[in-house]
């Protein structure tokens, strides 16, 4: 505090220009942008482009910070290619980098060319500080940059109270590829090794993490791994992945896992929507088309093939048989020992499930039964179990049962918000399949597992935002815990205590990410957060004015059936 004083001292007196914060890297000087007002500095990816250029915007590309090569052209639908050495003398690192190509998007909000870091630091760091680094995965269903580079990436607020509370951190994030670039699906992407290629890319990301963060400031042995929807779905898939303690070697910090499928019709949706490629969509022999093809039609089949989609999320990760990076399912490679064993933090929120639900639909039991039937179903069950499929569903339907005061949003009563009654019953369901189950199971197997006890903590967020006061029926909604991570334009500021609960998070994460505990004492006074045992499996309830240690024990009976059955519940 004393140092910021004398700062801004020192400006109002001799109005001095703080000098831009530069980083060498090899020969290139990479030159960020200073914040005075906040006493951080800022490193982004910018691109420049010319808007007259007839060419696309991966043609005219000079990225900031990229950690691999542009992945265009032959590069395109390919495993990323490390960078970390330069053509350039000096990289003009000052903003954002732009979102990677995506759909509802021109080629001036996004690229091909987006394989670049942004890094924010406390200001004025001595070259030895070796701070402990939090790189952030992004959300958005895998197909999308839900802020396209703007609000959501502003960790400011997360570095700001670090340095507060006296354990300052460096923030990372980084862009991957989305959509069918980033999840290629079907026959002929697992041939040539073109399956999760974004997983790849927050790999290479860690990867140049690792070898340059020091330079920053920053300790390559304290790197905190976090994210939020896809980003902690991605990531909870590489802590199945043993390089990631190569490359993270300490630690992670991680919601969820979700269900991997194989899907040919989104491929083939996706190349029948290229329009250079069209006549090729259904045959194993599209990749050669695509690596021609212009970013403009690029983009209309990634546009195209996701407003036809006939599933909510067409381009998630996908299994890539042994030696990949998702080779089963996590309940098998849990049994196996399978797993990187560095501790972590997960939860979810209280209501995952509504806003994965349209709210316009009449939600009768046969409309429940056969959603639930679209999205767990595959081709194996239909034809070999169906007997053990149909059980199953009506068993999820006995658990689930048609009474608007058990469904999410939860602990509304009988209150349907004007929609179906139906609606908070699928909300309940999908929540509970998709994270509720799915964190619980992660804890409780890693809390009693044979091969290594792993250390982690649990939480469910309770406190809504701004778009719960706007939009009740959606409750206390997914990512409603990250707005209040980034102290960002969404956070609640009229419930009494829902911003001190939002500061307690903040510390108790950048606690973990310091320590490797969420418990150090430093920030706001908090109550003590155990870890998750098999004898004592409790969790944080974090809400306005009641946050306090919880059993782990809230809709046991469903989620230990969804466990029960991970075949058909695919983890």
């Amino acid at each position: 505090m004393a140092l910021f004083l004398c700062l801004v001292l020192l400006i109002s007196a001799l109005s001095v220009v703080f000098a831009a914060p530069e980083v060498k890297i090899g020969r290139t000087t990479i030159v960020g942008r200073d914040i005075p007002s906040l006493q951080q500095e800022f490193f982004g990816g910018l691109v420049h482009f010319l808007h007259n250029s007839p060419h696309s915007i991966a043609d005219t590309a000079i990225p900031a910070i990229p950690f691999a090569k542009p992945p265009v052209g032959s590069l395109r639908l390919k495993p990323p290619v490390f960078k970390d050495t330069y053509d350039e003398d000096t990289l003009n690192a000052t903003q954002f980098g732009i979102a990677c190509l995506q759909f509802n998007t021109t080629l001036e909000e996004s690229s091909e060319d987006c394989l670049t870091l942004n890094i924010y630091r406390p200001a004025a760091l001595p070259p030895n500080a070796s701070l402990p680094v939090l790189v952030w995965v992004y959300g958005g269903g895998f197909d999308r940059r839900v802020d396209k580079g703007t609000s959501a990436m502003d960790a400011s607020a997360i570095v700001g109270r670090s340095v507060q509370r006296g354990t300052p951190i460096i923030y990372v994030s980084f862009n991957y590829r989305l959509g069918p670039l980033g999840f290629p699906q079907g026959r002929e992407a697992e041939e040539k090794g073109a399956l999760n290629l974004a997983l790849k890319d927050e790999l290479l990301a860690l990867e140049w993490v690792n070898k340059h963060i020091d330079k920053f400031g920053g300790n390559k042995d304290k790197v905190t791994v976090g994210g939020v929807s896809s980003g902690a779905i991605m990531t909870a898939i590489l802590f199945m992945h043993s390089s990631l303690e190569k490359i993270s070697p300490r630690r992670t910090a991680t919601p969820l896992t979700h269900r991997a499928s194989f899907r040919q019709h989104s491929w083939d949706q996706f190349v029948s929507s290229v329009p250079t490629c069209a006549n090729l969509a259904g045959t194993d022999n599209t990749f050669d088309c695509l690596l021609r093809a212009k970013a403009t039609d690029i983009l209309k089949g990634v546009n195209a093939s996701r407003a036809d989609a006939i599933e909510g999320f067409p381009w998630d990760p996908t299994l890539d048989a042994p030696g990949g990076l998702f080779p089963d399912y996590p309940s098998v490679l849990f049994k196996f020992g399978q797993f990187a064993r560095i501790p972590f933090i997960s939860g979810t929120n209280m209501d995952e499930g509504t806003v994965f639900v349209d709210p316009t639909q009449n939600f009768t039991t046969n409309l429940v039964r056969h959603n639930i039937f679209r999205n767990l179903s595959t081709p194996f069950l239909e034809t070999f179990e169906k007997k053990k499929f149909d059980n199953a569903v009506d068993r999820t339907l006995q658990l689930y049962p048609d009474d608007p005061s058990l469904g999410s949003p939860f602990g509304t009563g009988d209150n349907t918000f004007g929609l179906s009654p139906g609606f908070k019953r699928v909300s309940a369901i999908s929540g509970d399949v998709s994270y509720l189950s799915q964190r619980r199971m992660r804890q409780q197997t890693l809390a009693d597992n044979p091969f290594s006890i792993v250390k982690s903590y649990g939480y469910l967020w309770k406190q809504g935002t701004i778009v719960t006061e706007i939009a009740p029926e959606f409750g206390v909604l997914h990512g409603s815990d990250s707005h209040y991570f980034f102290n960002d334009t969404l956070v609640d500021t009229v419930t009494p205590g829902a911003l001190e609960v939002g500061v307690a998070l903040m510390d108790y994460f950048i606690s973990f990410i310091d320590s490797l505990d969420p418990n150090d004492g430093k920030g706001v006074e908090r109550p003590q957060w155990s870890v998750y045992t098999k004898h004592d499996p409790m969790i944080m309830q974090m809400q306005a004015l009641n946050t306090s240690l919880i059993p782990d024990t809230f809709r046991k009976e469903q989620t230990d059936f969804i466990n029960s059955l991970p075949d058909i519940f695919h983890h």
